[in-house]
């Protein structure tokens, strides 16, 4: 099976639509494909053990999820996510891995799709073993023995004795776990097995490191220590010797699958002379009878053995230094390469000035031609001498700037009833004013509303005049310029002379009261007096007095809110 299978994509996509980056990267790490993890998303995940905001039990019960696919390459791809997570992530997610009752639970996994599933299922259920280990290791000397200060100043150089003869055993049984997944050259077969066996490689030498130096410390304090700690300590060191011998096997298998030569630590063991005179003492301290040894000799037998372990230790730093510095090399190469890269894109984008001012920009053969940006949201000072559209019925809008000719010059066709601008508006009928020719700028003020509702409510009937019993008499029109709704403390109207209209018939009937009817609504609000009186009865009907509306924009508008209700009849004086 090659190949992201439909069920990956799928899955992928479900997460991507719930938003969830990191279930979706752990999805695309463990897929169906017979290959390890790619870096990529490994790199990913580690960065998200380091973020803050990023939820580790969450990105942990992802992982465990995988793990109860079926398949054994998504089931061994999650494993190895894991342990590569535990190894090069942030300190938390091992720390979680810890604080849980139960890891993985794959002691009975098999996958009985192929041959292949069963061989693979062995490995499987001993990785898992060694990852739950790995984590029960943690929890109980809180530490990483794999991450440890190493050296004469190093963690289990310094450790005390009792706190030594309790930790030693904890590296004994990760040791074992991690020797049992004993994998043989020719069972690395595949891409999957392949990356999980450098997880495990890499762990061993750093794993018996450590171990290697808490034996060191153990040595040096045998011949001090008591009875009991002396049995121990004896116990501890032929186990020891017994996980150096599995240890230099699984070495030897790492050699023969393709690793650096130099990459492999030199194992040293101690002369067999050694474990002579840690029995002996242990027998001395029982009350048996023992050869007769020197404090001379046990001295420089102990002496050689730390020597030789010394050495062997010296050889895993060596090895562990030059792995970091190959993942250091390897990290520059690639800030290198980038670097590269983003210097050809950059390259290949033309040079064009930035402009912050002008906008939009627009190339013209070949040269950047900038026009000046029309801010809709702007107030204009009084200054500005571009025509201004008319604002709506409250005024709350932002005025907008048009580039339009003003109105104002635009030619007027038509008969008595006016015409269309240049914009396809119809003007109304106009009637000469002294005011007519008057320019924009000298226009008096006329603003109907302010920007508060309740006092633009309170102008506007007051300026109507309901109720007061004035009527006004001049259809004053006048020509659109840069001038604001009639209105104010200082407006005063013209009286206009009445206009005569010829009594309408309807079925024989004359009706000398009733004008013709409205066409539309004026363009905008009505600035003189609407005088209404009260309707009358004549012969039945009833009769409403003529109001007299004053227009100051010619220009037609959707229906006044405050006028009457459209399809009645307005009778004119």
């Amino acid at each position: 099976m090659s190949g992201q299978s439909l069920t990956d994509r799928i899955t992928a996509a479900q997460h991507s639509v719930t938003g969830s980056a990191v279930s979706k990267t752990v999805c695309k790490a463990t897929t169906h494909e017979v290959m390890g993890p790619k870096k990529k998303h490994l790199d990913y995940l580690i960065q998200c053990t380091n973020e803050m905001n990023v939820n580790i039990p969450q990105l942990a019960d992802s992982l465990f999820e995988r793990t109860t696919n079926s398949s054994w390459v998504v089931v061994f791809k999650s494993l190895i996510t894991t342990h590569h997570l535990m190894v090069y992530g942030n300190e938390r997610f091992i720390q979680y891995l810890a604080s849980r009752n139960t890891l993985f639970n794959l002691s009975n996994f098999l996958d009985k799709s192929g041959l292949q599933g069963y061989d693979m299922s062995t490995f499987i259920r001993r990785y898992s073993r060694y990852l739950n280990e790995k984590a029960v290791s943690y929890r109980q000397v809180a530490f990483d023995f794999t991450k440890v200060k190493r050296g004469a100043d190093g963690v289990m150089r310094t450790m005390n004795t009792e706190k030594l003869l309790k930790t030693v055993p904890i590296i004994q049984n990760q040791m074992d776990a991690l020797l049992d997944f004993n994998v043989n050259s020719n069972e690395l077969t595949n891409g999957v097995i392949n990356a999980a066996f450098m997880l495990l490689f890499k762990d061993a030498i750093r794993l018996f490191a450590a171990y290697n130096e808490g034996i060191i410390n153990l040595l040096e304090k045998y011949f001090d220590m008591k009875k009991n700690q002396c049995k121990e300590g004896l116990d501890i060191y032929k186990k020891f010797l017994t996980r150096m011998t599995r240890i230099s096997e699984f070495l030897k298998v790492a050699e023969q699958v393709g690793i650096d030569r130099g990459d492999i630590p030199d194992l040293s063991q101690a002369p067999s002379s050694l474990l002579d005179a840690l029995e002996q003492h242990l027998a001395s301290l029982e009350g048996k009878k023992i050869k007769d040894s020197t404090a001379a000799s046990r001295a420089t037998t102990l002496s050689n053995a730390v020597s030789s372990l010394a050495s062997t230790g010296l050889s895993l730093t060596k090895v562990d230094e030059r792995e970091k510095q190959a993942a250091l090399e390897e990290e520059q190469a690639r800030l290198k390469a980038l670097k590269e890269q983003r210097l050809k894109e950059l390259a290949k984008k033309p040079h064009t000035s930035l402009t912050t001012a002008s906008s939009p920009v627009s190339n013209t053969a070949g040269s950047i031609m900038t026009t000046p940006a029309i801010d809709i949201f702007s107030t204009p000072s009084s200054s500005n001498n571009t025509s201004k559209l008319p604002n709506d019925l409250l005024d709350l809008q932002p005025t907008f700037h048009p580039s339009v000719h003003p109105i104002s010059s635009a030619p007027q066709v038509g008969g008595t009833w006016g015409g269309f601008d240049e914009l396809g508006g119809l003007l109304k009928p106009t009637v000469a004013s002294q005011n007519q020719n008057l320019p924009a700028s000298k226009a008096p003020p006329n603003k109907l509303v302010s920007d508060d509702l309740d006092s633009s409510l309170a102008n506007l009937v007051g300026n109507l005049g309901i109720g007061n019993g004035t009527t006004k008499n001049d259809v004053n029109w006048t020509q659109p310029g840069e001038k604001k709704l009639t209105g104010g403390t200082n407006w005063q109207p013209k009286v206009a002379p009445t206009t005569a209209w010829n009594a309408p018939t309807m079925n024989g009937m004359h009706f000398p009261q009733y004008a013709p009817p409205v066409m539309a609504y004026p363009a905008t609000t009505p600035t003189g007096v609407m005088g209404y009186g009260m309707p009358s009865q004549m012969g039945g009907v009833p009769v409403m007095t003529q109001p007299t509306l004053i227009y100051s924009q010619p220009v037609m508008r959707p229906p006044n809110p405050f006028g009457p209700v459209s399809g009645a009849q307005i009778q004119f004086m």
